[in-house]
């Protein structure tokens, strides 16, 4: 039965992939292809359990588009949202703000503990810009006005292939090349915990165990961008989940790895 149901996945695979073939931006076509590979609740699903579980104090979001993901905020949690052009329609809270400008932009010019009201940040998503060095240099900056106890989510570090993980957005779907972060974080800082969740469509890392005195990425931000910038697509052609860290899309399993006191 398995081998069954196996068979007519990799068969709807090559359907998929033919199609693909003869026009590259049939996203409807993609979407049938990650959702083969990748299972279960979708990435706003399990941001919404985290969002649950965590009840943080403070969250930031980089990437905030139409805001459906930062309307999953709960009541009481101070929020701030940043994006160069916001296309939010719907009336905010009070306790969330959203800051029309990039990252980078914000950080260099915000007090942004004071915008907390004086809090670490209890929990991030970073989901802007898609380009490796965008994604770094976030990654930096939250984890600096975090603690120990804090969680950085990462979406789009998974991607399905090079044509959707290429750096100009050439079709509709597109994840870029975000996935170096991750593999960047695994070689230079093992410190830290990270677990690519397999959200569909392109996965969704939660990275733990922060260290905000690690001066390590902001020290070395040019030769670490120059190493993995040169850092070719066909490195994840084998093993590509265990290079990523890929981890089951099951909340019982998601859930620990939240708790955990690491």
């Amino acid at each position: 039965m398995a081998a069954s149901a196996a068979g007519e996945r990799d068969r709807a695979a090559r359907y998929c992939e033919r199609a693909l073939h003869l026009d590259p931006g049939l996203e409807a076509a993609d979407s049938l292809l990650f959702e083969m590979f990748l299972h279960g609740e979708d990435y706003f699903q399990v941001l919404q359990r985290i969002h649950g579980h965590l009840r943080p104090r403070t969250y930031i979001e980089i990437g905030v588009e139409a805001g459906k993901s930062l309307r999953l905020v709960l009541p009481g949690t101070v929020a701030l949202g940043i994006d160069p052009e916001p296309a939010v329609a719907f009336p905010l809270p009070p306790s969330v703000r959203v800051f029309a400008e990039t990252s980078d932009d914000f950080f260099a010019r915000h007090d942004v503990r004071a915008e907390l009201g004086g809090l670490p940040v209890d929990l991030a998503l970073i989901d802007g810009m898609h380009h490796f060095e965008f994604a770094l240099r976030d990654f930096m900056h939250l984890e600096r006005l975090s603690t120990a106890q804090s969680t950085i989510l990462v979406h789009d570090c998974f991607p399905h292939d090079r044509r959707t993980a290429q750096r100009e957005r050439l079709w509709g779907f597109w994840s870029g090349d975000i996935w170096r972060l991750i593999v960047l974080l695994k070689k230079y800082r093992p410190d830290l915990s990270i677990h690519t969740i397999a959200t569909p469509p392109t996965g969704l890392a939660v990275v733990r165990n922060l260290d905000p005195s690690s001066r390590f990425i902001a020290d070395n931000l040019g030769r670490l961008c120059a190493e993995f910038m040169a850092l070719d697509y066909s490195y994840l052609d084998k093993d590509r989940a265990a290079k990523l860290n890929l981890f089951p899309n099951d909340w019982e399993q998601i859930r620990p790895l939240l708790a955990r006191q690491l």
